[in-house]
């Protein structure tokens, strides 16, 4: 066999576990202050993750192909021929057997030495997205190479799959690592600044609030790229404090209560006249707490709470007509929301239907909006958190919770 490059000889695993997380860190800690606190969190962790993980190689063996050409051989070392000088070059014809194996993941990764190895590493070489090595024999036969080939790839399949049980450790925590650092380097920038008192939407003498993101694009592993955000100076706008959002939504919530016990109440009311009710209780809660602007209904937008002429909490209330309807409500709400950390509610009135399969539809509904991100925690029964995007702006998100009730209906 022909002389190849060792492969996995580099650096041992524990070095470069260790040097991933450190220079992630270390990138973090550089990026723009203001483009950081301009970036979503959990996007910006995602894309330094994504970046900084190590996609071992997965062998294409069922397109594995073979070259065959003659090539001179030195024999003078070979001491089942007759040689006169063996101190000179003796070369006969023989053949060379070059085998290809395209692959994808990193080819950077057949450096680095897994754990455990063995002493006798495989050789091949590396060009591009293929792994190639070479046989050569004056006298080759077929079962010969077949199995020369065979063995090579089985010791190269082995070193991948020790390098994949390591590396799986370091990708599945570097997510967590970025949010931890990024976190940390917010609240720093954010406390030098002394504007966290100021975040949020002071209803209930809350002195803090959840801060505001812009969720980033994030690319691929293969060429990253960092995600798009504004370098402009940070400069918090308002935001409906996240307890405050709670309590909203629970103040919602206990108008179930009110449907339950009084039936006849609600038996036979339309949309405008089940906003009303909410709204009375809401205005029960925060009239005159939102410095001069309170909940109203505006057109079109059923409940809203604005801030220095900007909506922060916007409530949409729809009878529930099928999952099409839905993903209309929701469009309706993105087209409200053009600033960033928004807090929203779509409030699903269900009558004379199956409940139980109007719950079940809601989730699939939501989630195949083009718009949606991710479910977040504290979901119920009735209540359905997620993580938006803007419609015309995907570096601003916003929280939308899906509220169903089932409005009572007076049986004869």
């Amino acid at each position: 066999m022909a002389r190849e490059d060792y492969l996995f000889t580099g650096p041992d695993w524990h070095s470069v576990d260790r040097h991933q997380r450190q220079q992630m860190v270390a990138e973090i800690e550089k990026v723009d202050p203001d483009r950081l606190l301009n970036t979503s969190v959990d996007d910006l962790a995602l894309y330094f993750s994504e970046k900084y993980k190590i996609d071992v190689p997965i062998l294409d063996e069922e397109s594995l192909v073979v070259d065959q050409r003659e090539k001179q051989i030195d024999v003078s070392r070979d001491q089942n021929r007759y040689i006169t000088d063996r101190n000179r070059p003796f070369y006969v014809t023989g053949s060379e057997i070059e085998v290809e194996i395209p692959f994808t993941g990193e080819a950077e990764a057949f450096k680095i030495r897994p754990n455990p190895f063995t002493l006798s590493p495989p050789r091949a070489s590396v060009r591009g997205n293929l792994l190639t090595f070479t046989i050569v024999g004056t006298n080759l036969e077929a079962t010969q190479v077949r199995g020369e080939i065979e063995r090579t790839v089985r010791e190269v399949q082995s070193y991948l799959t020790n390098l994949r049980a390591n590396v799986a450790g370091l990708n599945g925590q570097l997510q967590g690592e970025a949010r931890k650092a990024i976190a940390a380097r917010r609240d720093k920038l954010l406390a030098n600044r002394n504007t966290v008192a100021s975040l949020g939407f002071k209803m209930k003498e809350r002195q803090n609030a959840l801060k505001t993101y812009v969720p980033p694009e994030v690319r691929k592993k293969i060429s990253p790229v960092m995600p798009p955000a504004s370098s402009a100076p940070y400069k918090p706008e308002p935001a409906l404090g996240q307890s405050d959002y709670e309590h909203i939504l629970g103040v919602m919530q206990d108008m179930t209560h009110v449907m339950e016990l009084s039936p006849s109440a609600f038996h036979d009311v339309d949309e405008e006249a089940l906003r009303s009710h909410f709204l009375v209780q809401l205005n029960g809660h925060y009239q005159g707490q939102a410095t001069g602007e309170t909940f109203n209904y505006e057109g079109k937008t059923d409940i809203l709470i604005r801030s220095e002429g900007r909506n922060i909490f916007i409530a949409e209330c729809k009878f529930w007509s099928g999952p099409k309807k839905l993903a209309e409500t929701i469009d309706q709400l993105l087209g409200y929301s053009s600033w960033r950390d928004t807090k929203t509610a779509v409030v699903v009135f269900n009558r004379n239907r199956d409940f139980s399969k109007v719950l079940a539809a809601i989730p699939d509904a939501v989630r195949a909006h083009p718009q949606y991100k991710k479910d977040l925690p504290g979901s119920t029964e009735t209540v359905f958190r997620y993580l938006f995007a803007n419609r015309d702006d995907r570096n601003r998100e916003l929280y939308l919770t899906v509220m169903a009730f089932d409005v009572p209906t007076l049986r004869p």
